[in-house]
């Protein structure tokens, strides 16, 4: 009986242990992966067939790897489903005016720096103007999406009737054979307006994820069915189902859970923010419409962002564009999740549409054009006030 009572007292010590031993779970707010609250069981079951995908699928030469590209699987540019590092950095290239991109015959838009053996890496043709697009963090994807075209075009303002020197407009860009408008979508001329990328210059998450798959790994698909080394049309090599699957995923992951919101230097780094005039693009407050998910129906979020191209000035005019976007316009990037960043890029930040910024300051200090007049009025801030402001942006 004493034996007995030795062994389980044992085995109890050890459990608990074992228990004390392991590292805990991050916080919610400490990680961008993880589903939106309300899906429903099948939809939660799809949720992780398509982080499988996501995440867990690395491709090769046998399952249709290349045989030009520039990463092996979606995951290792998404790490955490967070931004990319310089070495997952695309290059994009062969378009400089809204006339449409003259290199396709060359490999464009993406360049593909790696080639299984017996094939070389493409090389950006001499004379292509070209960008470098640091892959960006991917949650709260879906709240995007849902957001109207008449919201998006509410907050325009291409003619600065206000006079406030922000003239923020639209990415109006030409669909897809297979992209299908959302309920609502406005028609201009033949013309969607973009949301997705950089310059915007994607229409939904099926764009998106369809050429991520051909441009990044050389993966084929119904949607792109071309065999980016020869230009033929080849059997898919991803199925439908495992293409949706990955796009309700990016769909559905959450949005960024903001730390420390009432702290008094977050509070007083949000006043600063607003008061020099960020808040006018980097929009607080967005709204979903109608969604086929009901988990993102009608949804108020805080994204930061108002999905609008803005003139960025001659500092970050790379001379290459997509769709009807200037060579010096970028979309508002999404501020949200920016405090988590560095989670996966290494410890260090990589900012702005190219990673060039180490620092949240060095971002601020690189906008110029319409945001000039907001970088002068950070300049303007005491020392303290500068740390209060970035110390709120780290927060989101």
């Amino acid at each position: 009986m004493n034996r007995l009572f030795i062994i389980v007292i044992t085995v109890f010590i050890t459990v608990i242990s074992c228990r004390k031993t392991e590292p805990s779970l991050p916080a919610d707010s400490q990680m961008l992966d993880g589903p939106v609250e309300g899906l429903t069981a099948s939809q939660a079951q799809q949720f992780l067939r398509g982080d499988a995908a996501f995440n867990d699928q690395v491709f090769t030469k046998e399952t249709g790897l290349g045989p030009l590209f520039v990463s092996a699987s979606c995951g290792s540019c998404h790490a955490g489903d967070g931004k990319g590092h310089p070495f997952t950095t695309l290059t994009r290239f062969g378009q400089s005016d809204s006339l449409g991109n003259t290199f396709l015959a060359s490999g464009a838009p993406q360049l593909q720096n790696r080639a299984l053996p017996g094939f070389d890496p493409e090389h950006i043709p001499a004379g292509a103007p070209f960008s470098k697009f640091t892959p960006p963090a991917n949650t709260g994807m879906g709240f995007i999406d849902a957001v109207t075209d008449e919201d998006i075009i509410a907050m325009s303002d291409p003619d600065d009737a206000d006079g406030d020197g922000i003239s923020g407009v639209p990415n109006w860009i030409t669909l897809k054979s297979y992209v299908v408008p959302r309920v609502g979508s406005i028609n201009k001329n033949g013309h969607h307006i973009g949301r997705f990328g950089k310059k915007s210059g994607a229409y939904d998450l099926v764009q998106q994820t369809a050429a991520a798959y051909n441009q990044d790994m050389g993966i084929t698909s119904t949607y792109e069915p071309f065999d980016t080394y020869s230009g033929q049309a080849i059997d898919p090599e991803i199925s439908n189902q495992t293409l949706l699957d990955v796009v309700f995923y990016l769909k559905t992951l959450k949005a960024p859970i903001q730390r420390n919101a009432n702290s008094a230097d977050v509070v007083n780094g949000k006043a600063l923010f607003l008061q020099a005039g960020c808040g006018k693009c980097h929009v607080s407050e967005l709204k979903t419409g109608a969604s086929p998910v009901a988990a993102l129906n009608y949804k108020t979020f805080y994204p930061y962002t108002d999905l609008l191209l803005h003139d960025m000035g001659a500092g970050l005019d790379d001379g290459y564009t997509e769709g009807n976007a200037k060579t010096s316009e970028w979309r508002t990037p999404a501020l949200w999740g920016l405090g988590l960043s560095k989670n996966s890029q290494g410890g260090v930040y990589y900012l702005l549409h190219d990673g060039r910024a180490n620092t949240i300051e060095e971002a601020i200090l690189l906008h110029g054009g319409e945001a000039l007049g907001s970088r002068n009025k950070y300049n303007a801030l005491t020392a303290k006030e500068k740390q209060q402001l970035i110390t709120f942006l780290e927060s989101l």
